[in-house]
């Protein structure tokens, strides 16, 4: 997937706009054929701790409706940090497989760019 970020106000009270689209073209997106467009608004932000956000895709389809509240959660564990995600009230038609695989993928990202040094 690629992604596009129309918008990022990245404190308490900010929101966010973001579409992810499918590389492969047998990909189904939530919101046109091929991408995922999604909007939120950012409810807690401590400081190396936790980020609490709460997201809604943008689509027509009744199934994928609905609010959806993420919490990631850094937490101290040997050599490192863990990061723990909870999403509370998926919509129904969001596979749960494909929403842990997503999140799996995500932070396998994440620790590559850690682990390279490319953040900082």
């Amino acid at each position: 997937m690629s992604s596009h970020v129309h918008k990022f106000d990245a404190c308490e009270g900010g929101s966010f706009r973001i579409s992810l689209t499918y590389d492969e073209p047998s990909g189904t997106g939530k919101t046109s054929a091929h991408t995922d467009t999604y909007q939120g608004q950012f409810v807690k932000l401590v400081p190396n701790a936790q980020v609490i956000e709460i997201i809604e895709f943008e689509t027509t389809d009744p199934k994928l409706r609905g609010q959806m509240t993420i919490t990631t959660t850094l937490v101290d564990a040997s050599g490192g940090t863990d990061v723990v995600v909870l999403h509370e009230g998926i919509p129904g038609g969001v596979s749960r497989v494909d929403n842990e695989t997503g999140t799996e993928m995500a932070l396998a990202n994440l620790a590559k760019l850690v682990e390279a040094g490319s953040l900082s």
